[in-house]
C-alpha cells in the first residue's frame, strides 16, 4: 500500500521524500550501530545510504534534463517525451492567433517554481519529521531493560527523632542520601561501569546515648563495594577519638587533614550475622564480617566535637585505596553544614 501511494506521487515531490527519509534512518542507524559495536545495524545503515545515493544521482540526472532537454531524455523511468509537447504548444498557439490576429510572440520558458516548491515543502518537512526522531529517544523514556540508578528511599518522611531538634544544623538521612549516591559515586570507587543496586536512609540516635544524639545515616551498595556515611552530633572530638582507637581493634590507623578538618583513617571487621529460616527461626551467633575502612573527619574546622564517618567494604574483602574515601569525602563534606560555635 504505502509503494502505491508513493508511485501516485509526483516525481518531485516522491523522490525527496525518499532522499529525506533514507538519509535520516541511515544516519541514525548508522550511529546507533557505532555506538552499540552491532554489524547487522551497520550494514542496514549502509543500505539505506546506498539507497537514498541512487535516489540522489536520480534526482540530479532529472534536473540536467530539465536544463538541456531533448527528445530522449529521461528521468530515472520518469521520460519526458519535448517533441508530443511542443507540438502540442505550436497547435494551441496557432489557435490562439487565429482567434486574436496577434503576432506569434517568442517561447517563453515553462516556470518550474511548481516543482521546486513541491521539493522543497516535501524536504522541509520530512527533514522536520526526521529530526523529531534523532532527538525522540533523548526526551522519552528507554523500554530496555538496563539497570537503572538506584535512588534513595527510607526516611523521607519520617518524623525526626527529638534529638534532631536540639542540634543546631542537622543534616537528615535524606540530605546525606542524596550527597552520597553521586552519579560518578562508582568511579570514584574505581569501578566506573557499575550501577547502584540499593540507596537508603535513616535518621538514627546514636546506640548507648538514650535517644539524645543525632546519628542520620545513608548507605548505597554496588555490586562490588558498600559505601555508608553517616554523622554523629555527640561532644567527642577527632583527637579524643583517635585516642579512643588505641584501646580498640581499629588497625591501620593514620591521621590526616581533610577540606581543613582534622580526620583519621583506620580498619575494623564487620559484624556478620546468620538467620536460621528453618525449624524454630533461630538466628546465629555474631560472627566476624569483612574488612572495613573508615574515614572519620570532624564536622567543623575548630573540632568542636562531632564527625562523620565514610566507610567503604565488600563482601570478598577487598577495599579500594584510600584515595577513594578521600575523593568521596572531598564530595560529600561540603553537603554537610559545619557545626557552630555553642
Amino acid at each position: 500500500m504505502l509503494g502505491f501511494l508513493l508511485r501516485l506521487l509526483p516525481f518531485w515531490v516522491r523522490e525527496p521524500l525518499l532522499i529525506a527519509v533514507g538519509s535520516v534512518l541511515g544516519v541514525r542507524i548508522m550511529y546507533l550501530a557505532v555506538r552499540d559495536h552491532d554489524r547487522v545495524a551497520a550494514g542496514l545503515g549502509v543500505v539505506f545510504l546506498v539507497f537514498t545515493a541512487i535516489r540522489v544521482h536520480a534526482v540530479i540526472r532529472a534536473l540536467r534534463a530539465r536544463r538541456n532537454p531533448s527528445p530522449t531524455a529521461s528521468a530515472d523511468g520518469a521520460a519526458v517525451d519535448a517533441a508530443p509537447q511542443a507540438q502540442a504548444q505550436a497547435q494551441a498557439q496557432a489557435q490562439a492567433q487565429a482567434v486574436t490576429g496577434s503576432r506569434p510572440r517568442p517561447d517563453t520558458p515553462e516556470k518550474e517554481h511548481n516543482a521546486w516548491g513541491q521539493a522543497v515543502a516535501a524536504v522541509a518537512v520530512f527533514g522536520a519529521l526526521g529530526a523529531a526522531l534523532w532527538v525522540a529517544p533523548r526526551f522519552m523514556p528507554s523500554d530496555d531493560n538496563a539497570a537503572q540508578p538506584a535512588s534513595c528511599s527510607g526516611g523521607a518522611h519520617e518524623e525526626l527523632p527529638k534529638a534532631y531538634k536540639d542540634t543546631p544544623r542537622p543534616v537528615t538521612g535524606e540530605e546525606l542520601c542524596k550527597a552520597l549516591n553521586r552519579p560518578d559515586l562508582a568511579e570514584l570507587l574505581g569501578t566506573p561501569e557499575e550501577t547502584a543496586t540499593t540507596a537508603s536512609s535513616t535518621n538514627n540516635t546514636a546506640p548507648l546515648t538514650d535517644g539524645k544524639v543525632a546519628q542520620p545515616e545513608a548507605e548505597v551498595t554496588f555490586d562490588t563495594y558498600t559505601v555508608n556515611v553517616s554523622a554523629t552530633y555527640n561532644e567527642l572530638s577527632t583527637g579524643q577519638y583517635v585516642k579512643l582507637m588505641k584501646f580498640g581493634d581499629e588497625k591501620d590507623v593514620k591521621t590526616l587533614t581533610v577540606l581543613g578538618r582534622p580526620a583519621v583513617l583506620s580498619s575494623d571487621h564487620t559484624m556478620k550475622l546468620e538467620i536460621n529460616l528453618g525449624s524454630g527461626g533461630s538466628g546465629g551467633p555474631v560472627g566476624e564480617g569483612p574488612l572495613a575502612r573508615t574515614l572519620s573527619v570532624a564536622l567543623d574546622r575548630k573540632d568542636r566535637g562531632g564527625y562523620c564517618d565514610i566507610t567503604v567494604w565488600s563482601t570478598s574483602g577487598a577495599l579500594p585505596n584510600d584515595s577513594a574515601l578521600l575523593n568521596i569525602a572531598e564530595k560529600v563534606l561540603p553537603r554537610i553544614p559545619e557545626r557552630p560555635a555553642r
